[in-house]
């Protein structure tokens, strides 16, 4: 059972790493990971291992991604493709709920310090196949306004399309009856679960903590 001290709860390691190669890893630098037990409830919730999980993120450096994103936020995906790493630029809010759910899977949350350069970052499942090849992407919101890849997107290998990209080509989704039942239900909770619950915390930047 988790406990209202657990969302203000948080734990920090320093690494003095002295035998060090400044390409792959500085010298010294601090991690604080927020409400760590909060989230490892999460990630049981969704059924993640908690071994595997590390090991997906610390068996190699993550990969950098290229995100179409406005918000100046960085992307990383862990080596083995499982999950994504995303830096925070602004409050960010995490929602408890269920697994069972077409919302970001938040997992863990960091504060990273490096020379005295604090970054936060989120990590998230990665909803993308980890050994099928992606041919085409679309980024839908549900909204037509301002919503089609910019020309320079479209230059990409890979771009990432929006809504009125995906009306233009004509494109339809045939999942079945069952599964659409099942769709429907989870969309119909996830637009409802925001009511019922409540942010785990904020991260605000007014100092170190």
């Amino acid at each position: 059972m988790l406990m209202p001290d657990d969302f203000k709860a948080h734990s920090k390691v320093r690494v003095d790493n002295h035998l060090f190669n400044k390409e792959n890893l500085p010298s010294h630098f601090k991690v604080k990971e927020y409400c760590p037990i909060v989230f490892r409830n999460l990630r049981e919730r969704f059924g993640i291992d908690d071994a595997d999980y590390r090991e997906s993120l610390t068996r190699s450096q993550p990969v950098a991604i290229d995100s179409p994103g406005r918000s100046g936020a960085r992307f990383y995906c862990s080596s083995d493709k499982m999950y994504i790493l995303k830096t925070l630029t602004s409050d960010e809010y995490v929602v408890n709920r269920h697994g069972k759910t077409l919302l970001p899977q938040y997992l863990a949350m960091y504060r990273l310090t490096v020379e005295s350069v604090e970054t936060y970052c989120v990590v998230m499942r990665n909803i993308f196949s980890t050994f099928l090849q992606i041919h085409k992407k679309y980024d839908l919101k549900g909204s037509t306004v301002d919503r089609e890849a910019s020309p320079k997107e479209l230059e990409k290998n890979l771009p990432t399309l929006k809504d009125n990209d995906f009306m233009k080509d004509g494109t339809k989704i045939h999942i079945g009856e069952e599964a659409k039942a099942q769709l429907m239900d989870t969309l119909t909770a996830d637009v409802e679960s925001p009511q019922t619950h409540k942010p785990l915390a904020p991260i605000r930047r007014r100092g170190r903590a």
